[in-house]
């Protein structure tokens, strides 16, 4: 039987990597997805993957916008918040539009589209909140990860904040941890290193397990999280890490 039967999902960053490959596995699995991005090129390569999945263009940080997105749908069941960036450098490399950016996309767009769907959540009886956190993170640190580390942080207090303020009304919160996952935004960022073949091979050895996730892995996480088979799991930041912080 399919998994998500019936339920309504929203997913953010849904054009690429963990989020694509999310949006198909939800439809898949029998939900209305509303997939939406700021890439109408990958919306629209992602369109044609299921009929289940409907793609609206959307810029997350625009908080006026959100909240109309949020007006124009009914209330939806599940909310993968996966959209986010990438920072490198320490603290001292950190810029203050850095620093804002990756504020604005790994924290303030979860802040803007919990609020929007949260009520509606709530008006239906319950609902699921997934946010894409990281085991760099409140869980540990790794190199030149300052402000990716930081807000990943934040993402997981406001993921447990939610957890326990919502719990009675039928809402869950958990967050998703992955170590490196094998994605396009992943693969770029190594394609500019000075050594792209050796960088894939740090980052696929930083796993135990010698590799790094397939972002089909971690949307098997997302689906579980936003079916009825984890309804006793809120407020919850789920590793999973090839063995990674083992």
């Amino acid at each position: 039987m399919a998994r998500l039967a019936g339920k309504t999902c929203v997913v953010t960053g849904a054009a690429s990597g963990i989020g694509r490959a999310s949006a198909i596995l939800f439809a898949t699995e029998g939900a209305h997805v509303i997939a939406v991005d700021v890439d109408e090129t990958g919306l629209a390569a992602l369109s044609g993957e299921n009929s289940n999945i409907k793609t609206r263009t959307l810029d997350v940080l625009d908080q006026d916008k959100v909240e109309a997105f949020a007006s124009a749908i009914a209330p939806v069941d599940v909310l993968f918040n996966c959209a986010g960036k990438v920072s490198a450098g320490t603290i001292l490399d950190c810029s203050m539009d850095e620093w804002r950016s990756s504020l604005d996309l790994n924290v303030s767009s979860i802040f803007y589209l919990s609020r929007a769907l949260l009520p509606g959540m709530i008006a239906k009886g319950g609902g699921s909140i997934i946010n894409m956190a990281s085991v760099i993170s409140s869980l540990g640190a790794a190199p030149d990860r300052f402000a990716y580390g930081a807000t990943k942080a934040a993402v997981i207090g406001m993921t447990k904040s939610i957890a326990r303020d919502f719990a009675g009304d039928g809402v869950r919160s958990n967050a998703i941890c992955p170590s490196a996952v094998d994605t396009p935004s992943m693969r770029a960022r190594i394609d500019v290193m000075e050594d792209p073949k050796a960088a894939y091979e740090m980052f696929s050895k930083r796993q135990p397990v010698g590799r790094m996730a397939r972002a089909e892995e971690i949307a098997e996480m997302a689906v579980y999280l936003a079916s009825d088979a984890s309804a006793f799991v809120t407020g919850s930041a789920m590793v999973i890490d090839g063995g990674t912080w083992a």
